[in-house]
């Protein structure tokens, strides 16, 4: 008999957490496995191969910032990490070393099976997009993204993107040379209200910049106006910069 798909990973050191969570996430329809130890966090993933990681940054072994820069290296799958409350620094940090997104303890479990689906629905092909969807491209000059494999190039070089960086270049992209508001960001890209204060979409941006050769000091390719949102230049892509 082939066993079941592993949906999620669970990395976190506290038992009755890792259990209590686990259960839960069971009880709606998600095939969940525990592993309490940092170092042993990536041969579990490499055994398991689940479809997202839901990682704690305290972990015995290894920490969790480490395990996210490694797993970002072996696999594109969506990485979700706790953070404790009021460390925004924390939160900073695990977008910076590749996470998708984050949950603060002690965290709603709602808020948190919401977090896990919207990644996993948005690192698998929606059965529900039509043929046109699946077969799109958008292309600006140099830049190339596939919305069916969920792939970017850049003057013929693939750009590796996690899950949210790729839900946030192609709605600026598809929306090229217009203004996109940050609430409308946030709903789209972590499908939760902008509460004014969450800076994780700034940390998403600067990222982009980095990766698309884009100019962090002056910007001409992803430009952020202030105080209301956020602008792909749609003919700032013909050459590398």
């Amino acid at each position: 008999m082939t066993p079941p798909t592993v949906d999620i990973l669970l990395v976190e050191d506290d038992r009755r957490l890792a259990e209590l969570t686990a259960t839960y996430l069971t009880q709606n329809g998600l095939h969940v496995v525990i592993e309490s130890r940092g170092d042993r966090a990536l041969e579990r993933f490499a055994v398991e191969r689940p479809r997202m990681v839901l990682l704690d940054l305290m972990l015995p072994g290894i920490d969790g910032i480490v395990i996210c820069r490694e797993l970002r290296k072996l696999s594109k799958v969506p990485i979700l990490i706790f953070t404790a409350r009021d460390t925004d620094l924390n939160q900073v940090i695990g977008l910076e070393a590749g996470a998708d997104d984050y949950v603060t303890k002690p965290v709603d479990p709602i808020v948190l099976l919401a977090r896990v689906r919207a990644l996993l629905r948005r690192a698998s092909h929606s059965p529900t997009a039509t043929a046109q969807d699946q077969t799109s491209e958008v292309r600006l000059a140099g830049l190339r993204i596939s919305l069916s494999s969920r792939e970017v190039w850049l003057h013929d070089k693939i750009v590796i993107l996690t899950t949210q960086e790729f839900e946030l270049l192609s709605l600026l992209a598809r929306r090229a040379g217009q203004l996109v508001s940050r609430a409308e960001v946030f709903r789209s890209v972590r499908g939760i209200d902008y509460n004014g204060l969450d800076r994780s979409i700034d940390v998403r941006v600067s990222k982009l910049r980095r990766k698309l050769g884009d100019n962090a000091d002056a910007p001409t390719r992803i430009k952020t106006v202030w105080g209301k949102g956020y602008l792909l230049v749609p003919d700032a892509w013909s050459t590398p910069e």
